[in-house]
């Protein structure tokens, strides 16, 4: 299983003190060194932690793939085009959430979605949805055209009893697979951290994890280097 790591509470520290360091930048070529497959950045529209200097830095220097997380707009959209990340991914957006609650409505937004997502498959642009682990979100997103679902794992997360996390995976494990037998790439992220991704080495339809919280506040104790070949470790042991 491979590792993307999400880098964008290196650029909630730097914004803190409005100042230049620590530089997202630097974190993500550590990050990458360390055996990252991926660097994942989400650029709200507010620009609360990624800006939109910190996008086209990273463009410039990544060299295993950039993932842009973004909300479902025409101003987004633009910007993705522009800058050229590998992978785009869809994910729902509030102003008031402190992170990403839930997964992208697909549901709600499928009219529009197809026509959304054309101009970045004409572009040479991978496309993500960030879903739900549910049937019909995957059966709509293989319809809408996405190249990759990443199940949110944000419910997952919140299970404390044995029996309410079994559950979850099942219910994860299920939709991965039914993804992958719809011919998606399946991914899966949010929430995720050193104790409960053990779990996630028996989903062997899910080929990445993306990891940002709890990987950049490891880092912050022990080092980039250290927090990703940490998680590497476990995602990967037999």
């Amino acid at each position: 299983m491979q590792l993307a790591v999400n880098i964008d509470h290196i650029a909630t520290l730097r914004n803190a003190r409005n100042e230049q360091q620590p530089d997202p930048v630097t974190a993500a070529a550590i990050a990458e060194l360390s055996g990252a497959s991926g660097i994942v950045c989400h650029l709200r529209e507010d620009r609360r932690h990624i800006k939109d200097r910190d996008l086209e830095r990273l463009r410039e220097s990544v060299t295993t793939k950039l993932d842009l997380e973004m909300a479902m707009t025409e101003e987004m959209q633009r910007i993705a085009i522009r800058t050229k990340p590998e992978l785009i991914t869809l994910v729902p957006e509030k102003r008031e959430e402190l992170t990403t609650e839930g997964g992208f409505n697909i549901i709600r937004h499928y009219e529009r979605l197809t026509g959304f997502i054309k101009p970045f498959k004409d572009a040479g642009i991978e496309v993500s949805l960030f879903i739900e682990p549910e049937k019909k979100a995957v059966e709509l997103a293989a319809k809408a055209g996405a190249d990759i679902v990443e199940m949110h794992t944000g419910a997952y997360s919140l299970k404390r009893r044995p029996d309410e996390i079994d559950a979850e995976i099942r219910r994860i494990r299920i939709a991965a697979a039914y993804a992958r037998d719809s011919g998606l790439r399946v991914v899966a992220g949010h929430g995720l951290n050193y104790y409960n991704i053990i779990a996630f080495r028996t989903i062997e339809e899910i080929e990445e994890v993306s990891i940002g919280h709890s990987l950049i506040a490891r880092a912050a104790l022990t080092g980039m280097e250290t927090a990703v070949r940490d998680m590497l470790r476990l995602i990967n042991e037999a």
